[in-house]
């Protein structure tokens, strides 16, 4: 089985709100994260809050399972995307790493990414848009106890550089998986 872990536990601070609530066609931000990974056919979905995680946890309800990272303000993904991989280490084979605020995802991508580890076995899928690494990324529960063992300031972008040799590139015909939110300037220039 493979899980979805969303990161959206970031405080927003240069977007000025929290970026995860923020309309996004007919839904919010996090809310068509969240439909985009279900519609690729992924069913168990955990997301990793923190801040508004009220808000958050009451918007998303049912549709995924949240965790919420009492360590979120120290701005750190990989103490998120550790709880994640905490929580379902006993229950699956791979966990694909999504951000919560990349609604401009496409449900092919994470098909494609999903299809070439049930095709090839590789332990670390990272999708590529013109040799730049996006997003979402798979990672075998090979590599878990690695990743469960780094401390900050290591990342996830740090353990994905020492493993480049093991990487299993997908090349992409999208540069979605390379967008994400950041800024209202970002918010505007992206939104449906």
């Amino acid at each position: 089985m493979i899980v979805a872990i969303i990161l959206a536990a970031g405080e927003s601070r240069r977007m000025g709100q929290p970026k995860m609530l923020m309309p996004w066609g007919s839904s919010t931000v996090l809310q068509t994260v969240i439909a985009t990974v279900q519609t690729a056919g992924v069913k168990d979905i955990v997301v990793i809050t923190g801040g508004a995680h009220e808000q958050i946890e009451s918007l998303i309800g049912q549709s995924a399972q949240t965790l919420f990272n009492e360590n979120y303000a120290q701005g750190e993904m990989l103490g998120s995307l550790q709880a994640g991989l905490q929580m379902k280490k006993s229950e699956a084979s791979a966990a694909l790493i999504c951000l919560g605020d990349q609604p401009q995802i496409q449900a092919r991508s994470v098909q494609r990414i999903l299809r070439e580890y049930k095709e090839t076995g590789a332990a670390i899928i990272v999708p590529s848009y013109q040799m730049r690494r996006g997003h979402p990324w798979l990672v075998g529960r090979s590599h878990w106890d690695t990743i469960l063992k780094m401390h900050a300031p290591d990342s996830p972008r740090e353990f994905l550089n020492r493993h480049s040799r093991e990487l299993h590139y997908v090349e992409m015909d999208t540069p979605t998986i390379l967008q994400d939110l950041d800024t209202p300037e970002d918010y505007l220039k992206s939104r449906p």
